[in-house]
């Protein structure tokens, strides 16, 4: 399945911004279940500087610059994506406490990049409340996989989508207590309780794409910026989980950057000077499948 994303962010300014500098995380990574196709996007102001660059998590990011005075800031950008999921792993699970140990003690290179995504990060912390959450998940000797899927459903039962109920400042234990959140929060409780048992967790951002039968509900994140968790299961990788929508990304989920957490990878983060005391923003998301006959060859700008 091919997809057609264009993402669109623009900020009004209460008075002019005389420089601003600027980091996005909007170029989808290759991954084995996903090809990138084509990408281009458009900048206004146009940029005096842009730059592209790998992160710590080999992540496409571009940097830019515009310096010129302007009160508003609209940054688009247009991506194609090829969707080819594999199935599910067929190594066999194991006990979570098994998992645990494995990833603290083992020195295999994969396994010991892993444990960054054991620790603490700028907006999810290990605490007891946490780890106390996913208790009932996580029972002695309960299958990893199993484990993990029950309490992606417990998210997903216990948790309201809500908009506009947090903010990125809102701290991670108010989220477990109001039980209320939208899919980022949700993906940093997953995240949160997984390395409260010393398990490695990451965050994934990208879109999602929903086609709904007849007669039933459109899956929630639809034309939207998304995000999921992944989890590590040695011998058979990494594992993407959707506590949102309860169930495993496949066909309709692209995925753009992951990271520790939502910190290390929103779609646009930067620093101006001027501006006055406050600033709107608007985004937009469009995800369309493509039709076969118009596809073009792939080509990455």
């Amino acid at each position: 399945m091919k997809y057609r994303i264009r993402h669109t962010t623009s900020y009004t300014f209460a008075e002019a911004v005389s420089i601003s500098h600027n980091l996005t995380w909007l170029q989808p990574r290759p991954t084995l279940t996903q090809t990138p196709l084509y990408f281009d996007w458009h900048i206004e102001p146009a940029p005096a500087i842009l730059q592209e660059r790998r992160d710590v998590f080999d992540n496409r990011v571009h940097y830019f610059e515009v310096l010129e005075p302007h009160r508003t800031l609209s940054v688009t950008a247009v991506n194609h994506v090829e969707r080819h999921p594999l199935p599910l792993p067929t190594a066999a699970d194991r006990p979570w406490e098994e998992v645990r140990d494995c990833l603290q003690q083992s020195r295999d290179p994969e396994l010991l990049l892993a444990q960054q995504f054991l620790l603490n990060s700028p907006l999810v912390r290990q605490s007891p409340a946490l780890a106390n959450y996913a208790a009932p998940s996580f029972s002695p000797g309960r299958p990893f996989l199993e484990a993990v899927s029950h309490l992606m459903g417990r998210i997903h039962q216990e948790f309201t989508y809500l908009p506009e109920v947090t903010t990125i400042s809102t701290p991670l234990e108010e989220t477990l207590r109001k039980r209320q959140g939208v899919c980022q929060d949700f993906a940093h409780i997953a995240i949160g309780a997984l390395r409260s048992l010393g398990l490695a967790a990451r965050y994934v951002s990208g879109y999602l794409e929903t086609i709904p039968p007849p007669g039933q509900p459109r899956l929630t994140g639809v034309d939207a910026s998304h995000a999921w968790f992944a989890t590590l299961l040695p011998d058979a990788g990494w594992i993407d989980l959707d506590p949102t929508n309860n169930l495993l990304p496949g066909w309709q989920h692209i995925t753009i950057a992951w990271g520790r957490d939502y910190s290390d990878v929103p779609p646009l983060k930067g620093v101006v000077i001027g501006g006055g005391s406050h600033s709107s923003l608007h985004v937009q998301v469009d995800v369309t499948r493509m039709e076969e006959e118009k596809n073009s060859s792939p080509l990455i700008r």
